[in-house]
């Protein structure tokens, strides 16, 4: 089992520090009632007038849902999903139900709604690895999505697993040394572009 902690410069909660996209998960079927507590995560996510414009579609691994979303993704994602044991797609809703117009930021909330749900995965010992590498027309039509709805990421959850399970393409990535931009490179004052000063500490 890999678990790889972030090497902050800021101390943040320890449940950021340990949440990442493994690969390798080891099988092991989800407990129902954490799954419950991740989905009501989600469900007390913000979103825009309260719209809540998030729906999922969640397949265990062995049934047909499962199975069906599964068909959608790219080879390189078919390579290691089997190892999770919960498959499942983000949807959005594209119109409001409050006015029927179009939903300006539905994506935004379903992201928020998704960020919920793999904190608390992450509080209950689970992993979330999001996907955009699948057909979403394929996805739309298997699973019967209404045409109001968009299809948004694929995902899996499970217990992080080892990583020598995984295609030998895949072993050095599920390894690599996790990495991201400073946030001075990306939090601005006065102008895009413009640092400030208070988050400056020498690299």
């Amino acid at each position: 089992m890999n678990i790889k902690k972030a090497n902050t410069r800021f101390p943040i909660h320890t449940l950021l520090k340990k949440r990442w996209s493994p690969r390798a998960f080891n099988g092991e079927p989800i407990e129902t009632d954490k799954l419950q507590r991740i989905f009501e995560a989600a469900r007390w996510s913000p979103s825009a007038s309260n719209e809540q414009p998030w729906a999922f579609i969640v397949g265990i691994n062995g049934d047909d849902t499962y199975e069906k979303i599964f068909s959608t993704l790219v080879e390189f994602n078919q390579l290691w999903v089997k190892t999770a044991p919960v498959l499942a797609l983000s949807l959005g809703r594209s119109i409001s139900l409050k006015n029927g117009m179009p939903a300006e930021w539905f994506k935004y909330d379903v992201g928020q709604s998704m960020a919920h749900l793999t904190f608390q995965a992450t509080h209950e010992g689970l992993f979330v690895h999001q996907m955009a590498g699948f057909d979403r027309e394929k996805a739309h039509q298997l699973l019967e999505v209404p045409e109001k709805y968009e299809v948004i990421t694929a995902f899996t959850i499970g217990y992080p697993g080892d990583y020598k399970v995984l295609h030998p393409n895949l072993q050095a990535m599920e390894i690599a040394r996790r990495e991201r931009l400073h946030s001075d490179d990306f939090v601005f004052s006065g102008s895009f572009g413009n640092a400030v000063d208070w988050l400056k500490p020498e690299r």
